[in-house]
């Protein structure tokens, strides 16, 4: 069974190294342009571990993309 669910990618329950990416976006008031940003490179949806893996491993490309 799949379970799918709407959220704001900046409501996303981080886990691992996406915690601290996800704090600074936060912490930065960058919520609503990573938000943005989630929707425009998947418009049809990311899953979580996909999102985490984003917010773990990309960090530099997130901040760039945000300026």
């Amino acid at each position: 069974m799949i379970i799918y669910k709407e959220q704001r990618a900046s409501d996303h329950k981080a886990w691992s190294g996406a915690v601290e990416t996800l704090e600074r976006i936060k912490y930065l008031g960058l919520e609503d342009s990573f938000n943005n940003l989630i929707e425009e490179l998947y418009p049809d949806g990311i899953d979580e571990t996909q999102l985490n893996d984003i917010l773990w491993f990309e960090e530099d490309w997130i901040f760039e993309m945000l300026g």
